[in-house]
């Protein structure tokens, strides 16, 4: 049945429209049309009281929510739950994040999603596998005693055929020679993190295959006079996209400011980096056998160290408007449409338009979300 979203402000590729109702047929966008429209007037209406009617947004790296952590139990019952958290903050699309650990964790990780994707599980989008091919230098908060060169039999798990998108971030300089260009011929997406490369291995690593930058300036070689690193690769690259985590916390805003101004537009996106206590009333979680207590907005260890975020995405969303200066619209963009574009989905996700999919939000200007839907399912 078709249902008419009336009375909001939605936006549109060309910007925000005042006049347009949004007709959702079949878990797709049927039409946008004028609110006196003899289609708008026939439909069964929800009007929205003046809300903002955004694209879904769509988060590539969620470790967790809901209290519950990938890593601890790659479940389908987790992913549910991970979903589930972050829809409350107007995520309709993730990819449920495995930080590095074994490879029977990755096997029953990959297993786990292609078993949610059989029950239907809202908002699955696929899978990140964040490492284990990582360098130590930039570990991070990951754990080193996973990190390993992969053999044939890993590289031939990773490049199965799957449904949905599969993310791998990896270390340029600890991987065999070819294995980027082999993954991203399987359709695996490859991103560049943790890693200490210099610039003239990422820029082979380019050419290989890579696809973009997980979570922007943190556990990278920085930009420096004479050695651009892995930041200035990224930087002046204008192919590739950034995840930026925008929680005041991981990097300066000043920092993000440049990185949005280097790359063209559309080629930085939101990233979240959520951690379990996203969505629960436990702020703490534990990550590699040692408890980590959410304070002042922080995740990190004992030790100072950052252990993902307590941010989401409405927030993330929020914090580029506050922090980098950037409209609203834009902000919602770079989460949702081009993350969409990232992972190979923007002819059918990220957009509010005919014959894409009904993964919509309506919040209100301060980006508390009202309402969402996934393939026209309201929630």
């Amino acid at each position: 049945m078709t249902t008419a979203l009336t009375n909001a402000r939605v936006l549109t590729a060309h910007g925000w429209r005042d006049d347009l109702a949004v007709l959702l047929d079949g878990g797709r966008i049927a039409a946008l049309l004028p609110h006196d429209h003899a289609a708008v007037r026939a439909a069964p209406a929800q009007d929205l009281d003046g809300a903002l009617l955004v694209p879904g947004f769509i988060d590539t790296q969620v470790n967790g929510g809901g209290g519950a952590l990938f890593n601890a139990a790659p479940t389908v019952e987790t992913i549910r739950t991970i979903g589930a958290a972050h829809r409350r903050f107007g995520t309709t699309g993730f990819l449920p994040t495995l930080i590095s650990d074994s490879v029977d964790k990755m096997r029953a990780a990959l297993s786990a999603v292609e078993q949610a994707f059989d029950e239907g599980v809202p908002g699955l989008l696929g899978i990140h596998l964040e490492g284990p091919y990582l360098a130590p230098e930039r570990k991070g908060v990951h754990d080193p005693k996973w990190f390993h060169v992969p053999g044939e039999e890993e590289l031939a798990m990773l490049c199965a055929p799957h449904r949905g998108v599969r993310l791998v971030t990896l270390a340029p300089e600890r991987v065999p020679h070819g294995m980027i260009a082999r993954l991203a011929a399987a359709g695996v997406l490859v991103n560049a993190g943790h890693t200490a490369a210099d610039h003239a291995t990422v820029r082979a690593a380019l050419t290989a295959g890579v696809r973009g930058f997980t979570h922007l300036f943190n556990a990278m070689t920085p930009l420096g006079s004479r050695e651009p690193g892995v930041v200035g690769a990224a930087l002046d690259d204008p192919g590739s996209w950034c995840g930026i985590i925008v929680d005041g916390h991981h990097v300066h805003p000043a920092s993000l400011r440049n990185a949005v101004a280097a790359k063209p537009r559309g080629k930085t996106l939101l990233v979240t980096d959520a951690m379990p206590p996203v969505g629960a009333d436990d702020p703490s979680y534990v990550l590699n056998g040692e408890t980590i207590l959410v304070k002042d907005g922080i995740c990190q260890t004992a030790d100072g160290v950052l252990a993902g975020s307590a941010l989401d995405m409405a927030g993330a969303v929020r914090n580029t408007v506050d922090m980098l200066g950037l409209p609203l619209d834009e902000a919602v963009r770079m989460a949702s449409t081009y993350p969409a574009d990232f992972l190979g989905l923007g002819a059918s996700h990220g957009r509010i338009a005919v014959g894409y999919r009904a993964d919509l939000v309506a919040m209100d200007g301060d980006c508390n979300i009202r309402r969402s839907w996934i393939a026209g399912q309201s929630s």
